[in-house]
């Protein structure tokens, strides 16, 4: 026990020191870390990679163990951190502003062979976000409206979950997901006795989906519109084989996608701060690719159309017979700062891969003159949907 201890006061004096080598070494090559609640380590690589960054944001980070509990290979830890956030480095997509931070938090280690197997960390991110000025401080009026509406945005959750799925077109269904007011667009086509899923939503909308799909005699595949977070969420929880463009499979399979080309800078401090936590909620993991598409390609009675900018391997499905357009992230109907719904755009340039070839790609979707455009988030694009589709894109 006491040998715990040793090791559990090792490590935190190595990151006091921010010596990253030592602290590395006391874990295990297979060790995995977790923030309660908000982030996993999948490695120690990874715990070294998240203390770099934070390290490079607070750079007089320091870490006060207050009191240590060990009990054969497990110890609990007791910290206090302080630090100024005054970079040059970013945290959570902010960037530097001078603050004060100072928190207390636990740390619950499990210990193998001298080794640092497993650690949760439990941390209130919460007076994280009010020390650096995300979130109002607590107590204030301005917080107090904060909760009220976040109760009433629960409330509202419970409403709007997404359960029936509504018919939008012939043999096409629509299933709304998400929070806030079910803003998540999953589209359901019939196939042959089943139906073939086109993007997939949040993690969240799993059961939704999945009940949907049985009602409508099972999901026989599922095609990615394009591979974030937000549109791949629910594929690992539905028993079907899933496509995707050639340039998002790698993306697809990944773990945990983030873009390189992503840019938080871009929104405003509340929005990077809210994002940053709720993309990897929203992730259901890795998706197993079964194989590809591309343009011209036939699914279910419509044909592939490439419509790359937001993403590099964004498709949309178009059916010539009706005009009908189911398009992923071609275009927003969505503020995505501020959850209000609205006119056709561009999607927001934080999370383009080229924003000029996402202009482009709106401009030949309205080259097809389609009677209505389905995006992933909010509401269709109708009536003058050419004239409409051309504004976006020029605007």
């Amino acid at each position: 026990m006491s040998h715990t201890t040793d090791v559990a006061r090792q490590y935190f004096e190595a990151l006091d020191a921010h010596d990253l080598d030592t602290a590395i070494a006391l874990w295990k090559p297979d060790g995995t870390g977790r923030f309660v609640n908000e982030q996993d380590l999948n490695s120690p690589a990874d715990v070294r990679d998240y203390f770099t960054r934070l390290f490079a944001a607070f750079p007089d980070f320091s870490l006060e163990i207050l009191d240590i509990t060990s009990a054969r290979h497990h110890s609990v830890v007791r910290w206090r951190a302080r630090a100024t956030f005054a970079g040059p480095g970013m945290f959570e997509g902010l960037t530097p502003n001078g603050a004060r931070l100072d928190l207390e938090g636990c740390d619950l280690m499990t210990l193998d062979d001298d080794r640092i197997e497993r650690n949760d960390a439990y941390v209130d991110f919460a007076s994280v976000a009010r020390q650096l000025g995300v979130l109002p401080p607590a107590g204030s009026t301005a917080e107090l409206r904060l909760t009220r509406l976040a109760n009433l945005r629960t409330r509202l959750r419970s409403r709007f979950q997404a359960d029936q799925p509504e018919r939008i077109a012939d043999g096409v269904w629509l299933v709304r997901g998400g929070f806030p007011v079910r803003t998540m667009n999953v589209y359901l086509i019939e196939d042959d006795g089943g139906v073939t899923m086109f993007d997939a939503g949040i993690e969240d909308m799993t059961d939704a989906v999945r009940k949907a799909g049985v009602r409508l005699g099972g999901i026989k595949r599922i095609v990615l519109g394009h591979a974030d977070p937000d549109h791949r969420g629910s594929a690992p929880g539905i028993d079907a084989p899933a496509y995707c463009h050639l340039a998002e499979r790698e993306t697809a399979e990944a773990d945990l996608p983030q873009r390189d080309y992503w840019d938080p800078s871009k929104l405003q401090p509340q929005a990077r701060f809210v994002l940053g936590r709720l993309l990897p909620m929203w992730d259901g993991g890795a998706v197993k690719i079964a194989g590809t598409v591309q343009e011209g390609d036939e699914v279910a009675g419509f044909r592939v159309i490439e419509l790359p900018g937001h993403a590099p391997g964004q498709i949309g499905l178009f059916r010539d017979s009706d005009r009908l357009a189911l398009v992923s992230d071609c275009f927003y109907t969505l503020d995505i700062q501020t959850g209000i719904k609205g006119a056709a755009r561009v999607p927001h340039p934080a999370f383009n891969a080229d924003t000029e070839q996402a202009r482009a790609s709106i401009r030949k979707l309205a080259a097809l003159s389609p009677s209505i455009a389905w995006p992933g988030h909010a509401n269709p694009v109708t009536g003058d949907v050419v004239g409409q589709l051309e504004r976006a894109a020029s605007a």
